[in-house]
């Protein structure tokens, strides 16, 4: 009898310990990993972003960096962002560095997210903006073999960020900077005087979403962080990452051995100003670390181990296509540029190929834990689609990058294309596209970050 007792004892309290051991097991968390690899042209190349350069660059300011931060939830599932002081990238690079990220590492499309700086002191790359420069056949070749290493250089900085993955927490929060300023509604010299009397016009995002990596110790070892804003404060012949480069530099020096990255949001009509002087830009600088140090010092928001994630190409409308005849009076205009487009596209129907009536515009959607949703759209977005979108999702919880995976032409609203101007029409000829979006533009895009981001939701 006392045996039988002594045995049921035994296996109540086997199963007590057992129980309490499975209750104390911690569910299975973050890994993180970051690395960041030196993009810095070697030769002096042509430069992009602004059309009024006469020559290639003299020299270097900074140091150009691409920089990749990898996630793994608790279900093992990865996602990877790599960041780039790069003026954008085109289609060709991005499909080319998704497939060799397929290939070496399994990643899928929708778990990789490439996002430029848009500094316009980088080298031109690929057949962004080709409309623009007027190269020989050398400074071409300069180009097609900076691409080619830079396509390698970003698949190898994967592969470090996947191999320093460890366990992490994550957590996020929103800080603010106002040297943003609408640069459609606000002449640059008149910046100054509207300022002091709280006069500049809107609209404005004036945002500073941070994600901030720590290790199971607290120990920060990444940040990434976005803002609204042109990185068009410098014009000078030397490589540099304009004041998000400076950003990134005040943080990595004030934090020693993290990794900072800085992802573009929805800036096509938003510029800092005044500009043109360095100092400037590192007071610019200065101000998105001081705002993203702030967010830092708090108590933010954590992000539980999970994540889904979405990405479609969607055919955005274009509005009346020019026909041969068109663009054969455009070969004859006194502005080279809407010369230099109507010949590539000539070439483009000499070779056999229409112009084809849609872009294939990629959308991709994250959902971070239970609560934070970034989006991540293709070109050059104006304000208006992160204040919509954060409107209608939420406003604490949602992020809108843009500049992301594709930078194919500026991306404008409703609003924005009907008053037309640069950013609403004349951009296209620079990017070389045949004509302005159709009024559906922005319904186009907004329903399918809407379908995604439902399909993010119910996937959880």
């Amino acid at each position: 009898m006392h045996c039988r007792i002594r045995s049921v004892c035994r296996c109540l309290l086997a199963l007590g310990l057992a129980a309490s051991l499975g209750a104390a097991a911690p569910e299975p968390g973050w890994k993180a990993g970051a690395a960041r690899s030196n993009i810095t042209p070697e030769k002096l190349m042509w430069m992009s972003g602004f059309g009024s350069r006469t020559k290639p660059a003299d020299g270097k300011l900074t140091d150009l960096w691409a920089k990749a931060l990898a996630l793994e939830d608790g279900g093992g599932k990865r996602v990877v962002l790599v960041t780039m002081d790069l003026v954008g990238i085109d289609r060709g690079v991005s499909l080319r560095v998704c497939r060799e990220l397929q290939k070496k590492y399994g990643l899928r499309r929708e778990q990789i997210v490439l996002n430029v700086s848009h500094t316009h002191s980088g080298p031109v790359v690929g057949e962004n903006l080709k409309s623009t420069w007027f190269l020989d056949d050398a400074g071409w070749r300069l180009v097609d073999e900076y691409t080619a290493g830079l396509e390698q250089k970003l698949v190898a900085v994967v592969g470090q960020a996947l191999e320093r993955l460890t366990p992490a927490t994550l957590s996020y929060g929103n800080g603010f900077a106002d040297f943003a300023v609408n640069r459609r509604n606000n002449k640059a010299p008149d910046v100054p005087r509207l300022r002091e009397l709280h006069q500049l016009k809107g609209p404005n995002d004036f945002d500073v979403p941070v994600l901030a990596v720590r290790n199971p110790q607290g120990e920060l070892q990444a940040v990434a962080f976005g803002y609204a804003c042109h990185a068009t404060t410098l014009s000078i012949y030397q490589w540099n990452g304009d004041y998000p480069g400076f950003t990134q530099a005040q943080l990595e020096r004030e934090h020693p051995g993290v990794v900072a990255l800085f992802w573009a949001g929805c800036g096509a009509d938003q510029n800092a100003l005044p500009r043109d002087t360095i100092e400037r830009s590192q007071a610019y600088g200065a101000r998105l670390a001081t705002a993203v140090d702030a967010q830092l010092a708090q108590k933010l928001t954590p992000l539980a181990p999970r994540f889904v994630c979405e990405y479609r190409e969607i055919p955005l409308p274009l509005g009346r296509l020019p026909t041969r005849e068109d663009l054969q009076h455009d070969v004859t205009s006194t502005n080279k540029y809407i010369v230099s487009r109507a010949r590539l596209l000539l070439a483009q129907l000499d070779r056999g190929q229409a112009l084809s009536p849609t872009y294939p515009y990629p959308v991709e959607v994250w959902r971070l834990g239970d609560a934070l949703t970034w989006i991540f759209l293709g070109g050059e977005v104006v304000v208006d689609y992160s204040l919509r979108l954060k409107r209608e999702l939420g406003e604490s919880s949602t992020w809108v990058a843009g500049y992301s995976n594709d930078v194919m032409a500026y991306i404008p609203s409703l609003r924005v294309l009907g008053e037309g101007g640069y950013e609403g029409a004349t951009a296209m000829i620079y990017y070389g596209l045949p004509t302005a979006w159709s009024p559906a533009v922005e319904e186009t895009i907004v329903k399918q970050v809407g379908a995604e981001v439902e399909a993010a939701r119910i996937g959880r």
